[in-house]
């Protein structure tokens, strides 16, 4: 079994939102290509909603998971991409993505204002990587 271990560093602020540091030992690192508000038939979900397209990129993600066989649980970074970030948004990603990771210590996490993605609905794009055995 894969083991993670998210550290909580002195001298570091403790944000209940992410790790600073996470080590990870395991046979299989998984990388998921940042995922977007798009369904299955690449229908934009949650047009000029942030928190909508949160969610469906955050079930997108777990959607990428399950076909790897890892889990939310197994995620070590995740890094999200915002266009046009200002720091009003990030109570609303934050809360929309908690859920994801309820019950258990967040991932290691960046956050990157960005002035466009590939498609002009687009809002927020995340990337992910896990590790497993």
């Amino acid at each position: 079994m894969s083991k993670l271990e998210k550290l909580r560093p002195s001298g570091l602020h403790h944000n209940p939102a992410y790790s600073h540091v996470v080590t990870a030992s395991g046979a299989r690192t998984i990388y998921i290509a940042g995922q977007v508000s798009t369904d299955e038939e690449g229908r934009v979900v949650g047009e000029g909603d942030i928190a909508a397209q949160t969610t469906q990129v955050m079930q997108n993600i777990g959607l990428a998971l399950k076909a790897a066989g890892a889990s939310y649980a197994d995620i070590v970074k995740i890094t999200t991409f915002v266009v046009g970030y200002r720091p009003e948004l990030r109570p609303i990603i934050g809360k929309a993505r908690s859920v994801f990771f309820e019950g258990i210590e967040p991932p290691a996490s960046t956050l990157v204002g960005v002035t466009a993605l590939a498609a002009p609905e687009w809002l927020i794009e995340i990337e992910a990587v896990a590790v497993v055995d």
